[in-house]
């Protein structure tokens, strides 16, 4: 089969590579559309190896049809329309995944958009719900609101009835407010955060506690906000760190983690055991997927490539200029 391969000077070449059989409970996708993530990017360069044991092609999700099956799969058969996360291998014309993290593409959406949802989709739900222990009326701000992460985030906290505020660059906010963003702010701002905290104290409260602040803070900037994110949490409150775009060494005030008892959780998705993965999977299936198929949810694709052209896709990733997902498609 073809894949992506990666070329001794970090370039990009459409090239053969080994075919695949899936193992007993998995089945084996010809693909028909892959996304891009920022972690690509780093794979490329050598600064994000694949877990052991994972395909060493790039890729953390793809979308295609069901092509063969092991022979203890219980749930899919040949022909099914399917999208999955993936620790590796999307940028390829067939991926194996085992069925139990495999997920059924939703009714009136295309390849390219069904393969813009595993990463983004998952990361958000995992981050808000899971991680950040997210409640009814609490507050959430996401940072890089425009991102894949980010647009996912504000969607589901409009379906989920959260106030959501979100940062990103001044030519993206007006695509967020649409999407559901409470209010938008311009992260180079002066005095961001202090303009978000004053913003808040227009927003219901769900208790008697200090009107400013908000519940959860879920962040890809890392040590460059740390100190202003516990700031602007409110008590009990929790920050979900989920990249390190600003840096990763910071002074952390344990002062203010204790007078206001918050939380500092870190998070990644990739690494995580099948296990973990499985539980994701399962309460996505539960709790929003019919929300694709109704249209309360909707991947954002910013623009789709096809797949031979993965470096041109690249370079506009590394600009930093798409809003929601970039997508490679397969003939």
């Amino acid at each position: 089969m073809k894949a992506i391969l990666i070329n001794d000077d970090q370039s990009l070449t459409w090239g053969e590579t080994a075919s695949l059989t899936p193992g007993p409970r998995e089945v084996l996708v010809k693909t028909k559309a892959t996304a891009l993530n920022r972690a690509d990017l780093l794979q490329r360069k050598g600064l994000y190896p694949p877990p052991p044991g994972a395909s060493e092609i790039m890729g953390l999700e793809a979308a295609g049809e069901v092509v063969a099956c092991g022979e203890d799969v219980q749930h899919l058969r040949v022909g099914d329309a399917v999208c999955a996360l993936l620790e590796g291998g999307g940028y390829a014309e067939y991926f194996v995944r085992d069925e139990r993290l495999v997920l059924p593409k939703p009714e009136g959406l295309t390849w390219e958009e069904t393969a813009a949802i595993p990463e983004v989709f998952y990361t958000a739900y995992l981050n808000l719900k899971i991680e950040g222990k997210l409640s009814p009326n609490e507050r959430v701000l996401v940072h890089a609101g425009a991102s894949g992460v980010g647009t996912a985030a504000i969607q589901l906290c409009k379906a989920w009835g959260n106030p959501v505020l979100t940062t990103a660059s001044q030519h993206k906010l007006e695509h967020l407010t649409p999407l559901g963003a409470t209010q938008t702010f311009d992260r180079r701002q002066e005095g961001l955060f202090d303009a978000i905290k004053q913003y808040t104290t227009q927003l219901p409260l769900q208790d008697d506690e200090e009107a400013k602040g908000v519940d959860v803070i879920l962040d890809p900037v890392g040590a460059k906000y740390l100190d202003n994110n516990l700031r602007l949490l409110r008590k009990r409150g929790r920050l979900v760190l989920i990249g390190l775009l600003g840096g990763a060494k910071a002074e952390l005030n344990l002062g203010l983690c204790l007078r206001k008892r918050l939380r500092v959780v870190g998070s990644v998705l990739r690494a995580r055991s099948f296990e973990e993965k499985y539980v994701i999977t399962e309460s996505l299936k539960r709790d929003i997927w019919h929300l694709f198929s109704d249209k309360t949810l909707k991947p954002i694709v910013y623009k789709t490539f096809p797949i031979e052209e993965a470096e041109a896709a690249h370079t506009l990733m590394a600009s930093n200029e798409n809003i929601g997902k970039i997508v490679l498609s397969f003939p």
